[in-house]
């Protein structure tokens, strides 16, 4: 992925210089409609994992939400296919670096800090950069805020194929799945601007 883009004028074919498409311009109504997206997709994944793994703060007065799926057991959903799972996961994806709670609590801060600059200084510039920012500012957050209720990432959607490598796919959950849909977008981007122009004939 580069965090650099071709300077203004950029030419897709010789001789036609084609402006990159810019993120929308903050505080317009495209801004408004991203942040709504992201926060739609929070919500969402965070209305999941509460319904799976409840929520008790232990302090008097706090909301708590019943518990559907007790940690470490399962729901069969999709015999032999789907089953809805309740992991926790205190690493990275795939549970690397297990253990490593406040580290990914400060990485998160730091990344979310980061893109949200990034997004003012137009260093992912075009839609599909946008998009994926977007997804990744959501995810981000998600489990971030798993992190600090839970202190683990709630993991609940469990796949098993029966082929290689989904035989069975590790839990994961809708923030991750935006995570990973934006770094496949990122690397979209990357192969396109690597992509060599033509001439004009």
């Amino acid at each position: 992925m580069s965090e650099s883009h071709p300077p203004e004028g950029f030419a897709g074919a010789v001789g036609a210089p084609v402006p990159l498409s810019a993120p929308p311009k903050c505080c317009s109504g495209a801004w408004f409609a991203a942040a709504a997206f992201v926060l739609f997709l929070y919500v969402l994944d965070q209305a999941t994992k509460l319904w799976t793994a409840g929520l008790d703060l232990h302090q008097p007065g706090w909301l708590t939400l019943p518990q559907h799926v007790e940690l470490g057991d399962h729901i069969l959903v999709i015999p032999g296919v789907f089953h809805w799972v309740h992991f926790s996961n205190t690493g990275a994806a795939f549970g690397v670096m297990q253990d490593s709670n406040r580290f990914f609590i400060g990485l998160s801060i730091a990344a979310f800090t980061g893109l949200l600059w990034a997004l003012r200084r137009n260093l992912f510039p075009g839609k599909l950069n946008f998009a994926a920012v977007l997804l990744l500012l959501s995810g981000i957050l998600g489990n971030f805020t798993d992190r600090l209720l839970h202190g683990y990432v709630v993991d609940f959607l469990f796949f098993d194929f029966g082929f290689a490598p989904f035989n069975p796919w590790p839990a994961f959950n809708v923030a991750d799945s935006c995570i990973c849909v934006a770094v496949g977008l990122l690397l979209l981007v990357s192969l396109q601007e690597m992509r060599p122009s033509k001439p004009n004939q």
